[in-house]
């Protein structure tokens, strides 16, 4: 009889075992039972190359932003959407027989100006649920977006598109005095409030809450 061990360890085996792409040393076990450093070992070497292979596959998954609104309009063919959007309002109105070519051009302009000022700077909060206790509350969505960073691509476009509406309309207005001023005023509505000077103000308590 051997005055060893009642249950010698057999001897333990090194062989490769991939674990999605990662290729680890692990500890083949013959016997019954194997040192449990090596043991532990073998299980901290998986669970190290199983993070870091789930952390390649998943960048780029999930986004990291609280608040979704802050970066809607730098979604992919969002302006692209928004201009076929402002082309079919008005092909619309150009098919209803009775309106002549200054009338569509000033109904254009104006009921596109309007739902931007609703959307744009009157509507506050958010459609998602954020964890940011609450700030973009009382924010409008213009106010919301680019973390309220001035002058961003976004913002220029969204400052642009109602000018170059504007200047058609006059135009095929032939810059008749009443849809002068309709237009003037319509766009004077929604250029105001991009103003940084105007940024979180609220005339008169207006839409404070």
């Amino acid at each position: 009889m051997d005055g060893g061990s009642a249950n010698p360890v057999t001897p333990i085996r090194r062989q490769q075992m991939s674990v999605g792409g990662c290729f680890l040393e692990t500890a083949g076990i013959e016997g019954r039972a194997a040192p449990l450093a090596d043991r532990l070992l073998k299980f901290a070497e998986v669970d190290s190359c199983l993070i870091r292979h789930c952390g390649r596959m998943n960048v780029g998954v999930a986004h990291s932003e609280v608040n979704p609104n802050t970066r809607v309009m730098n979604s992919r063919g969002i302006w692209l959407a928004y201009i076929i959007l402002v082309g079919l309002l008005h092909v619309v109105l150009l098919s209803i027989p009775f309106f002549s070519i200054s009338v569509v051009w000033t109904l254009t302009n104006v009921i596109h100006n309007l739902a931007m000022y609703v959307f744009l700077h009157t509507v506050k909060g958010t459609p998602f649920e954020t964890p940011d206790q609450g700030k973009a509350r009382l924010l409008t969505h213009w106010e919301q977006m680019d973390y309220g960073l001035q002058f961003t691509s976004s913002r220029k476009f969204l400052s642009i598109s109602p000018i170059v509406l504007y200047l058609l309309a006059s135009f095929y207005t032939k810059y008749d005095a009443a849809h002068f001023l309709i237009n003037t005023t319509s766009l004077l509505s929604v250029l105001l409030p991009k103003l940084p000077q105007f940024h979180g103000v609220r005339l008169f308590g207006i839409n404070k809450y």
